[in-house]
């Protein structure tokens, strides 16, 4: 069973469109920086309802109902708005990442931004506490820099989702075509183990990504924890 909810979608959507509509009109004092944009759309998923599906033919009705889907997005855009003013009244400081511009210059694979949302299978309920952790070839993942976080806390404010930004590869050279294999592990008390594999398809580029960037989002399935099973049963 997969459950997706498609005001996630709409908020993607909605930010990118609204970001590139500020870089061409030139609009200073907001910052589009990967850290303002994703604490905007927590800010925006955590006042939107959710809207869920379970199947293409839920998909087929969501597409009929154009009215109640524009009032959505209206609404949706309104919040992304004053998400990134808000956002932009308690910006984190900018970490130093420590690159220079040779470094940016080195062919590499820009691993994009890895989010998904973890809930308790018997409730639904968005998981917090506990950390989620992103491993590959059995090792942690090292981040881009000191604002991504692996281990990811689980927070309450955040709805269940979690994020991270793996470190650029260094690659031979530009357009080769990778593919890297990566590993969602979550422990936590009174659930099963949770382990989800996924690979992601990559090509190399001439220089380091310097932001973040709605188009290099790699979005994972929900995933669900559960009580273990009862050998007696």
């Amino acid at each position: 069973m997969e459950i997706h909810n498609i005001t996630e979608d709409i908020v993607f959507a909605e930010l990118e469109k609204i970001c590139d509509s500020y870089k061409k009109e030139g609009k200073s004092g907001i910052c589009l920086c990967d850290q303002c944009r994703l604490d905007a759309v927590c800010y925006v998923l955590n006042r939107a309802g959710p809207h869920y599906i379970v199947s293409n033919r839920g998909a087929a009705r969501v597409e009929q109902e154009n009215i109640a889907r524009q009032q959505k997005t209206a609404d949706i855009t309104a919040l992304i708005y004053e998400a990134l003013e808000r956002v932009n009244l308690h910006r984190r400081p900018i970490e130093d990442t420590g690159e220079n511009e040779t470094s940016l210059r080195t062919p590499v694979f820009n691993i994009p931004t890895i989010v998904g949302r973890l809930f308790n299978g018997n409730n639904f309920a968005p998981m917090e506490g506990i950390n989620v952790e992103l491993y590959q070839d059995g090792k942690l993942v090292a981040m881009k820099d000191r604002n991504w976080q692996n281990p990811y806390k689980m927070v309450i404010n955040t709805a269940g989702t979690f994020t991270f930004w793996p470190k650029p590869i260094p690659a031979e050279s530009p357009d080769i075509r990778e593919s890297f294999e990566y590993a969602i592990r979550v422990e936590a008390g009174g659930f099963e183990e949770l382990n989800h594999f996924f690979k992601i398809p990559v090509i190399s580029e001439i220089q380091t990504a310097g932001s973040f960037s709605l188009s290099r989002t790699f979005k994972l399935p929900d995933l669900y924890m559960f009580p273990p099973e009862d050998e007696d049963t």
